[in-house]
């Protein structure tokens, strides 16, 4: 199927109805919680040209819907409130009404990715602690349901949960340990919106059209599409078939001589699905949900495009993600992400995807959290996910809602300069002043013969000076770069700071 094209044509789809329905969109549930002190959209669907009215917190606004039978109405920006309050849309032509009960005002994020994303409380460090502790009424996740489709979808699936021990271990973690963080410390309710999908590149996630219009991503996308149009499900069937086969007596043979059994092999069918025609969780995922009234965004992704041959695009993509998202809101979303753990991970792509993301930070309103100290080596899906929410809600904390003595970030670097037989970092974000637990670890430095040596490193203020005894001409620097380095550079506040390099040579094993 041909995949949708233009904007335009894709806000004039409209879900099947049949006559005299009235019909809110999905995400418009009980439980919700609405963004305070910004108008508000609130739509759905009815007969074409019936009159609709909105009720809400003592408001009402009134509009006709559309030749598609689509209505949309905003309300005015309102203050947060606990109070549980009832919203309710009626009919004119229809004599009808839908009611939406237990609502609430006050902060909203959504959070989108791969699996780490998607990950559940359940499976966290300390859940049992946590599931104890999470009665917390003021906080509610919708959890975005749809699979991947080749259009742009206009309803979303899905319902809003009250945030308590028995609900708690199916939120998204990364989201609930940041939204935990941002009720405690503005004391509002705070709604989370879980989109995200595991095991899914980041291509899935932008919109066709923004790909196919982009120039670093036009090949690539074009390339995407025919693996995906030229996908064979028999072949794949019976491929799978004798790999499991194969597989089952691999592991009988491991069991008899005590060996570790071989991983599953992966059905590229249940793949394909997942992932779906590039931009396909876009459609299904997050254009239903546009333009529900939001404070920001959270991203947590990158380990589905670190090989090395896809890592170099990531910078693009991930630009491109975050542009297009905040144009088809209509405005500059705050938008932060998680920067990949540390982890045992052949090749240079890893460093390169963690690159990628330093240098999306040149985008406005834009964060990230630094999480290379605290992923798991041995595990692509780190349990300790209450400091990934943390770090995520100190930069929203410090930088969207303005509060002081908080570190925003940790330390990114600014500049560098060479100076004799010393390469000398600047950096940003070094609140309280740039440390380390003993001996700085973590630095290389290469001359014209670009041959990476142990580098020796010291502090001096917001610089790192990196020499080495026996390199007098000094021409680069790089820091922390291997997907599970030992480094421990840090700010006052105890954030690590972020993997870099002062070159762009080629990586190793990268396409000339």
């Amino acid at each position: 199927m041909k995949l949708l094209s233009s904007l335009a044509v894709v806000c004039c789809l409209a879900i099947p109805l049949q006559a005299n329905d009235l019909k809110l969109a999905a995400v418009f549930a009980d439980h919700m919680v609405l963004q305070r002190e910004k108008p508000v959209p609130i739509w759905g669907w009815t007969d074409p040209g019936d009159k609709i009215t909105v009720s809400f917190a003592g408001q009402k606004q009134t509009v006709a819907a559309d030749a598609k039978g689509k209505w949309l109405v905003k309300l005015d920006p309102m203050t947060a409130s606990e109070e549980s309050r009832v919203l309710v849309v009626r009919s004119e032509q229809q004599k009808a009404e839908v009611k939406v009960a237990d609502v609430l005002v006050g902060e909203v994020w959504l959070g989108s990715g791969q699996s780490n994303m998607a990950m559940a409380v359940s499976r966290c460090r300390d859940f049992e602690a946590e599931k104890a502790a999470a009665k917390l009424p003021l906080i509610r996740m919708f959890k975005e349901s749809s699979a991947a489709a080749t259009e742009p979808q206009a309803d979303a699936k899905g319902t809003w949960e009250v945030c308590s021990p028995d609900t708690v271990g199916n939120y998204s973690a990364t989201l609930y340990f940041f939204g935990r963080e941002i009720a405690r410390e503005l004391k509002v309710p705070v709604g989370l919106i879980n989109s995200s999908v595991g095991g899914t590149p980041i291509e899935s996630w932008i919109a066709a059209e923004v790909q196919a219009n982009t120039p670093e991503l036009k090949n690539a996308h074009q390339a995407d599409l025919k693996v995906f149009n030229g996908f064979d499900l028999e072949a794949a069937k019976a491929n799978y078939a004798k790999a499991l086969e194969q597989w089952k007596a691999q592991v009988a043979k491991a069991k008899a001589a005590g060996a570790t059994p071989p991983t599953r092999p992966v059905d590229p069918a249940v793949t394909r699905g997942r992932r779906g025609a590039p931009g396909g969780l876009f459609n299904a995922k997050i254009h239903p949900l546009i333009p529900f009234a939001v404070r920001g965004v959270l991203w947590y992704q990158g380990e589905a495009n670190s090989s090395t041959e896809k890592a170099p695009l990531y910078h693009h993509q991930l630009k491109a993600l975050v542009t297009d998202w905040r144009n088809r809101w209509g405005e500059e979303l705050p938008f932060a992400w998680v920067q990949l753990p540390n982890f045992n991970r052949a090749g240079e792509g890893w460093s390169v995807v963690r690159e990628g993301m330093l240098k999306t930070l040149e985008l406005p309103k834009t964060g990230m959290a630094i999480t290379v100290d605290i992923g798991d080596p041995k595990d692509i899906h780190p349990v300790n996910k209450q400091d990934v929410g943390k770090r995520l809600s100190m930069w929203a904390l410090a930088s969207v809602y303005a509060k002081k003595g908080i570190a925003m970030s940790g330390p990114l670097p600014v500049k560098h300069a060479v100076r004799d037989s010393n390469v000398i970092i600047t950096f940003k974000h070094t609140d309280d002043g740039l440390r380390a637990k003993g001996e700085i670890t973590g630095f290389q430095i290469a001359g014209e013969d670009k041959k990476w040596l142990p580098a020796m490193a010291r502090i001096e203020g917001d610089t790192v000076i990196v020499s080495h005894r026996d390199l007098a001409k000094p021409v680069a620097v790089r820091y922390a770069w291997e997907s599970n380095p030992m480094c421990n550079l840090t700010n006052g506040q105890g954030l690590p700071a972020s993997p870099f390099r002062t070159d762009d040579w080629p990586l190793v094993g990268a396409k000339k």
